[in-house]
């Protein structure tokens, strides 16, 4: 008998995956589909064929590529980034496909047709680490590439990955050709330190076992009330919907989402309703040790729903380290609403917001108006059809900004009388008055929903961006940098909220890496840069900027847009007016 001989070679291996692939093929199967198949014919196969890499196998939303070149696997994946950013540009955000990409250079093994070892292992590792539209790559590529290619990379410090004995240095390049920011990606000793600030906490999305997948709606608003109901928990730091509900529908290791999310323990559990009963399971894990802290199973009569999830969020909190007294932490003594047929409208409207597109945002405005109907007095759903007409307006998918404002004036003060206890009423109210120029009463409402809910994200990062514009930018980053924390897949626009907040604390090299997360820069974003660029001295990089913002927005002058912006004091507007002077964008 033959023995087998192994194949080991020196490689390069280059490992790709499309972030957010679960949700897009959610929203749109067909269209998803063709454009990864578009892009893989009109960019990342002709870039193959020119930097000789070989596509090793394709897993669903990722590729494994080998290279015999480190030099040409870095290249490859840079010149793909930016060909894949530049086509993004034309689409709606909701429908762009932007890659996470790790490359190294190491020992595989050869096996009919595929590749094995540590080599691919930390590949995949690293696309894992970088940044949605980055590059990570190991620092035995790095000291390979790093005097024959002209890319700037970022020390991003030495990491803990999953089966690999020792800490991998890591460099990232996002963007533009400019380097990674390291800010929402903290090496692993300082994110453990962090976690035990507080006991910090992810609820994963409830799994719906009925047979009918419309009964999706009501599974994920159960997860939505206990991730609100934990967040009331000054002692609990919880991580948000945006990042929890990114493992909808995927197959997950439960320490490797503790590890991703920075979190001490994880909740998960499944729904099963059938007709007027409900059964709700639910398990505390801690996501260390992969063990469960805590389990129950509770059979209910539909109408009892709220009680259950009362007696969840105290025994998930009752179970934490340091025992917090639950019963100190009192929720409303009101339900919500009365009329079931009301909650589940609401439910449905807000996971259709939560979509962000004009079909959807018009189909949730529809059920959120059915909800009201259904119970009039029920304030949260006021309140959310006044945050959702609010995104028509933010998203231009209503033209009459008059009619968007005075409709959502009236829901917030109905809302407001019904609930003074609405986070989400507060929030809102506090965004509208902050627009108006009206510091006092902004704050008041900010101040009342962060006492109500301070674990909310956005909620902490409208904290921030207050304070910035009220001249308190130092305490201003501490809230916003906060926000990244709690939600680590926070929105775009926390970067856009980050760089602002800098610029005004003068810490303009951190403005300028804040703002290079963004996929897309606006005008405003631009000329931000360009002041800032201005400042440090750095007068083609200030007219590279000065140069976008104006072919954007050609009529672009500088007190058009201060006067957009939200200053309540003088001094902040003029060192800003003074600043784009000094970038030469037109008065």
């Amino acid at each position: 008998m033959t023995e087998k001989i192994t194949v080991r070679k020196l490689a390069a291996v280059l490992s790709a995956d499309v972030v957010g692939y679960s949700r897009l093929m959610e929203n749109d199967e067909e269209s998803t589909l063709a454009e990864v198949k578009a892009i893989r014919a009109e960019i990342i196969d002709p870039a193959l064929r020119r930097r000789h890499g070989t596509v090793v196998k394709t897993m669903g939303d990722g590729l494994l590529i080998e290279y015999p070149s480190i030099v040409e696997a870095v290249r490859n994946a840079i010149e793909v980034q930016e060909a894949v950013r530049q086509r993004n540009l034309a689409l709606p955000e909701a429908k762009r496909i932007i890659f996470r990409v790790g490359v190294n250079l190491g020992d595989i093994i050869v096996d009919e047709g595929d590749i094995y070892g540590d080599g691919v292992n930390i590949a995949a590792r690293l696309q894992m680490l970088a940044q949605p539209g980055g590059v990570c790559i190991s620092d035995d590529a790095y000291n390979q590439i790093r005097d024959k290619l002209d890319f700037d990379f970022t020390d991003m410090g030495a990491r803990e990955v999953k089966n690999i004995a020792r800490p991998i240095r890591v460099w990232g390049w996002h963007g533009d050709g400019l380097a990674a920011p390291t800010i929402s990606n903290p090496p692993v000793e300082t994110a453990h330190k962090k976690a035990h600030e507080k006991p910090t906490i992810a609820v994963l999305p409830f799994i719906n076992m009925s047979r009918d997948p419309e009964q999706d709606f009501f599974t994920d608003g159960i997860t939505e009330d206990i991730l609100t109901e934990l967040s009331r928990f000054r002692e609990l730091l919880v991580i948000s919907r945006t990042s929890s509900f990114a493992y909808k529908g995927k197959a997950i290791n439960i320490p490797d989402v503790a590890r991703e999310l920075d979190v001490q323990f994880v909740v998960e559990g499944s729904v099963r309703k059938a007709g007027n009963r409900i059964r709700v399971t639910v398990q505390l894990i801690d996501g260390i040790t992969d063990q469960h802290v805590w389990a129950n199973k509770y059979d209910r009569d539909l109408e009892d729903i709220f009680e259950i999830q009362d007696e969840l969020t105290q025994a998930i909190v009752a179970t934490l380290p340091g025992r917090v007294a639950a019963a100190t932490q009192e929720r409303a003594e009101r339900k919500p609403t009365g009329n079931m047929a009301a909650y589940e409208c609401l439910l449905t409207g807000k996971r259709l917001h939560h979509r962000s597109t004009r079909e959807d945002n018009a189909r949730a405005l529809e059920m959120l108006d059915r909800a009201i109907a259904l119970d009039p007095q029920y304030a949260h759903a006021h309140a959310w059809k006044a945050c959702t007409l609010g995104q028509s307006w933010a998203l231009g998918f209503a033209e009459d900004e008059d009619v968007i404002r005075v409709a959502q004036a009236k829901l917030l003060q109905t809302a407001l009388a019904l609930d003074n206890n609405d986070s989400d009423v507060h929030r809102i109210l506090a965004a509208v008055h902050l627009v108006r120029g009206d510091f006092d009463l902004a704050n008041f409402h900010q101040v009342r929903a962060l006492d109500l809910n301070p674990n909310d994200d956005l909620i902490v990062v409208q904290n921030g961006e207050i304070l910035t514009w009220m001249g308190h930018a130092e305490e201003g980053i501490a809230w916003i940098l906060k926000a990244m924390r709690l939600n680590p897949y926070h929105p775009e626009r926390f970067w856009s909220h980050l760089g602002r907040a800098y610029f005004l604390a003068e810490r303009y090299e951190e403005a300028i890496d804040a703002f290079r997360h963004i996929n897309t820069l606006d005008s405003s974003q631009n000329a931000f840069i360009a002041g800032a660029y201005a400042r440090l001295g750095d007068m083609d990089r200030a007219n590279r900027y000065k140069a976008a913002v104006l072919a954007r927005e050609p009529n672009f002058s500088i007190e058009k847009h201060i006067s957009s912006l939200h200053y309540a004091r003088e001094q902040d507007r003029d060192h800003h007016r003074q600043s784009s002077l000094q970038a030469g964008l037109p008065v």
